[in-house]
């Protein structure tokens, strides 16, 4: 045997010698990985599909909800979607939904996407709301003196509901900034109002446009409606009614003097609707800043979190 092939097979034994201990280190590797990126597809699954994270930046749920909670949201009991915006940005994305389990019910804890204001076509920054789901498509809703009716019966009270305010104003008194815009509403009389439902059929007048104006342009995505003389116009063309395309939701805060909510901004459309607040899995005081972390680590309130909300 030559020179040659004796180094050949001295050379071929001592990696075979290794090669147990290289394919180990190897598998290993790829093993990490492999897990690490399953672990990263099932995480963006449930956060998708199941279960949202969601923070409470005001304090229209208190004593129900409090500001610093951070809460877990059931996102496929109304029905999942795929991402809506490109986090910590306002750059919406186009998304699918599943079908719902079941829609939104009176009483329930609702996050959405902030609609806009009154007279906004898109809001100025994408943001969820925590509110209470007051009303459904159909009903008609009213507040007396305070007091919530829904459908002509006293709505049922949130145990931990507050009213900061002794101060009733009168009926009739408006408030500009009430919902929809020329009413003689305000916070504590407000309305009757029907809440829309998908299919409904609005007939529309020079008295009422304002009230639908902004509902119809969002409904087409930009400015669609116009006045010209006595006539209504949607994209150009006259019309005297108009149809609905969705289903819309009242909501209110439970700390109702210290609530922006449908009073002032008007319904909330089904398509806005993220899920139902499930559980607070964290708490502490959101005034202390993050730099401070040691005396914000010792605002946690351990006896908020794991708490379900109702």
């Amino acid at each position: 045997m030559s020179l040659f092939k004796k180094e050949e097979e001295l050379k071929k034994k001592s990696e075979e010698k290794k090669s147990p201990v290289v394919k180990t280190v190897q598998q290993k590797f790829w093993e990490f990985w492999k897990n690490l990126l399953f672990a990263a597809i099932a995480a963006l699954i449930i956060k998708t599909f199941l279960i949202e994270t969601s923070r409470v930046p005001t304090g229209s749920m208190e004593k129900t909800i409090w500001v610093g909670d951070f809460l877990f949201v059931n996102k496929f009991i109304y029905g999942s979607s795929s991402p809506r915006n490109i986090p910590l940005t306002n750059i919406a994305l186009p998304y699918f939904q599943m079908p719902a389990i079941r829609e939104p019910r009176r009483g329930d804890i609702v996050v959405f996407e902030f609609p806009g204001d009154k007279d906004e076509l898109t809001p100025v920054e994408i943001s969820n709301y925590v509110k209470r789901c007051i009303a459904v498509p159909g009903d008609t809703v009213a507040v007396v003196d305070k007091v919530v009716f829904v459908n002509g019966k006293e709505a049922p009270r949130a145990s931990q509901i507050q009213y900061m305010n002794n101060y009733v104003t009168p009926k009739g008194i408006a408030n500009p900034r009430i919902f929809p815009q020329g009413s003689a509403f305000n916070e504590d009389n407000y309305g009757p109002v029907v809440i829309p439902r998908k299919g409904d059929v609005i007939i529309l007048s020079l008295n009422n446009i304002e009230q639908w104006r902004t509902i119809i342009d969002r409904e087409f995505g930009k400015r669609v409606v116009t006045v010209e003389g006595n006539q209504i116009m949607i994209e150009g063309k006259p019309v005297q009614s108009y149809t609905l395309k969705q289903d819309y939701f009242f909501m209110m805060g439970d700390n109702r003097d210290d609530s922006l909510d449908s009073r002032f901004w008007g319904f909330v459309p089904r398509e806005k609707i993220v899920g139902e607040a499930l559980m607070i899995y964290w708490s502490w005081d959101p005034s202390i800043p993050f730099s401070d972390f040691l005396n914000l680590i010792s605002t946690v309130r351990l006896n908020r979190i794991a708490k379900l909300v109702h």
